[in-house]
């Protein structure tokens, strides 16, 4: 079984999807803490249903950081008890990301590890265990995003994680791993929803998906019909 870790932040106003608000955005500071609190709730829905293993691995911004991260959650997830809460440590996301993998890979002993993030907005339980699958073949599974980024990462060992997740994070990760030896496998490509770019492509693919009868995330389609995203001209200019 893959432990999964959700690497998330306590949505709070102007600390969340920073890339998604300005001047020539429809969304707002208080609108990015909403649909990033819709992109955690899915995220953790998509790796419960999976077959691995729910870690929420958050920022202590707070004193109230996990009770607030629980509370979040809770109304997306079938058992809370079965989830663990752990915060994060590190100073930049490669070594959270890192810290959190090799903790668990090297003092936990588990078989494999994945690192994905809310803004991993499409992320699917298909997704999660094709990694599963060709973890057991492969020491890295990477799941590519545009631009040369990854929205999910998993391992079945540990790597050099300083700086891995750095731009182009698909070809630094596949770097580190192939370097030592490590073979390297890749699932489908997928999006990431950090900048206002992305942010009319995943309105774009979840409206057109809910128009033909497919699976959305329905947390995050809920968020962008309350927010007004897929109104006509909303995104017109992104």
């Amino acid at each position: 079984m893959t432990t999964v870790a959700v690497l998330c932040d306590p949505p709070q106003a102007g600390a969340v999807l920073t890339g998604l608000t300005g001047t020539a955005s429809p969304l707002s500071e208080e609108g990015a803490v909403t649909l990033y609190t819709a992109l955690l709730r899915d995220s953790c829905r998509a790796v419960e249903r999976s077959g691995g293993e729910l870690l929420v691995n958050y920022r202590e911004r707070t004193d109230n950081a996990e009770a607030t991260v629980r509370s979040l959650v809770e109304p997306a997830l079938d058992a809370l008890d079965d989830v663990r809460f752990e915060r994060q440590v590190g100073s930049v996301f490669s070594s959270r990301a890192g810290n959190t993998a090799t903790h668990l890979l090297k003092r936990e002993q588990q078989d494999s590890v994945a690192i994905t993030t809310p803004e991993a907005a499409l992320l699917s339980r298909s997704q999660i265990d094709a990694a599963a699958m060709k973890l057991r073949q492969s020491a890295v599974v990477l799941g590519p995003a545009s631009r040369g980024r990854v929205y999910y990462a998993g391992f079945h060992d540990p790597i050099d994680f300083e700086a891995a997740f750095d731009s182009p994070a698909i070809e630094t990760l596949t770097d580190r791993a192939s370097t030592t030896g490590r073979d390297v496998d890749f699932i489908e490509q997928s999006s990431l929803l950090e900048t206002q770019d992305d942010l009319s492509g995943v309105v774009a693919q979840l409206r057109a998906r809910r128009q033909a009868d497919r699976l959305v995330p329905p947390h995050t389609m809920a968020a962008i019909d309350e927010l007004g995203l897929g109104d006509t001209g909303s995104l017109a200019d992104r």
